[in-house]
């Protein structure tokens, strides 16, 4: 029951029903018990359009029944469908926040282009450049890190773009803070937070 307590599989939608963040049922149940939040009753149809969209308080929803397809929790009072979707009702905003900085961040702000030759890369021919390399005191930051085709990167290795005889197409820096909700991943392939969140 703990394992599934503690995965965070409960997509958090603000009172305007815009995806705000992801937590665990334990913290799911939490903010339904004490009424900041109902619970998101979703039936899908076989298109995966929902035929069912009903918030739920906690008082309903501790009554539900149990499909076939839902995890739940045992209690003393039974069994409790856990939720996927919650709607944080006194909640409004959408938080901004950067990207993790990682490589894959790096490659979406890059374009999947290589930084030096503006070449198109699939996420396999490309890798991380530090744009003034480790050795030199070069730091793994969104202004020193650059989207580079291995084999210029292999080239350039330890010496700086001009001493490889090659030039930056564009000056990295930190991305823009985008909403939550553009950062937001369906890691688990809920498919009810299909209806919130591209795939």
């Amino acid at each position: 029951m703990n394992d599934i307590l503690n995965k965070t599989t409960v997509l958090v939608l603000n009172r305007n029903w815009q995806a705000i963040n992801i937590r665990t049922p334990a913290d799911a149940f939490c903010q339904m018990a004490t009424n900041a939040a109902t619970g998101l009753d979703i039936e899908l149809g076989e298109s995966a359009a929902a035929e069912v969209l009903h918030p739920v308080t906690w008082d309903e929803w501790i009554t539900l029944p149990i499909r076939p397809h839902d995890s739940v929790v045992h209690t003393v009072r039974g069994q409790v469908r856990v939720p996927t979707v919650i709607v944080a009702v006194n909640y409004a905003k959408v938080p901004k926040k950067r990207p993790k900085l990682c490589a894959r961040a790096i490659r979406e702000r890059d374009g999947n282009r290589c930084q030096y030759t503006g070449r198109m890369l699939a996420p396999d021919e490309g890798n991380l450049d530090h744009v003034r390399p480790r050795s030199r005191g070069g730091r793994g930051t969104w202004e020193n890190l650059v989207w580079a085709a291995k084999e210029v990167n292999q080239r350039k290795a330890d010496r700086l773009s001009h001493e490889a005889g090659l030039k930056l197409l564009t000056v990295p820096c930190a991305p823009k803070e985008l909403p939550v909700t553009a950062l937001l991943r369906n890691t688990h392939d809920v498919a009810e937070w299909r209806l919130f969140i591209p795939g």
